[in-house]
């Protein structure tokens, strides 16, 4: 589930300008947080990223094993694990069982081939849900962050902004916000079309 968080302390030095960039930052690391939670809501094709948490024993110390194999995909369906070293091969396929991926490693000594099955109906409807559930989490976590900056806007306007620029404030961000959530259900258009194309 998505973790951005948003802060609402207040800073006496901060302008309205900083207030508005800092807004600003919140949305973008809030897009690009839900793009990151959504890339990892893997659609049954196969991925190289999909084996990017699989960490290997070598030489006494976890690895990712990005660091000790080739991991690529020939095709759709499979993933392709070249240890550069052979005589690890053993570790890597361990590694990815005790992973809890879900997958069956083939081992032939010389690589590693993890064959994707196709998705079922039902798990790509799982999939549309969790990506619905990410989507409307970053929302609240974008409205969240309007919330505090209009509250920070109200605390300038005590310490002497003027009513009109904080009106004119609180109108941008909303404005910002609007856009923020409109890309934000765009990505999850695209990404539930991506899950249900078989």
């Amino acid at each position: 589930m998505l973790i951005c968080k948003y802060k609402s302390l207040f800073t006496m030095s901060q302008t309205i300008s900083d207030v508005l960039k800092e807004f600003t930052g919140n949305l973008e690391k809030c897009i690009n947080h839900t793009s990151y939670e959504f890339s990892n809501i893997r659609a049954g094709k196969a991925s190289p990223g999909m084996l990017e948490s699989v960490t290997v024993e070598y030489y006494g110390a976890p690895v990712p094993l990005s660091q000790v194999a080739n991991v690529s995909s020939p095709d759709v369906r499979t993933i392709l694990v070249q240890p550069w070293e052979r005589n690890i091969i053993n570790d890597i396929e361990r590694a990815i069982i005790n992973s809890n991926l879900g997958f069956a490693p083939g081992n032939d000594g010389v690589a590693i081939r993890i064959t994707i099955p196709p998705m079922t109906e039902e798990r790509r409807a799982q999939l549309v849900k969790m990506v619905k559930q990410e989507g409307e989490a970053s929302k609240i976590v974008a409205r969240n962050y309007r919330k505090d900056t209009n509250e920070k806007i109200k605390k300038l306007q005590k310490d002497g902004l003027s009513e009109d620029e904080a009106k004119d404030s609180e109108a941008k961000v909303q404005k910002q916000l609007d856009a923020c959530i409109v890309k934000i259900d765009a990505m999850i258009v695209d990404k539930e079309k991506e899950i249900m194309t078989v």
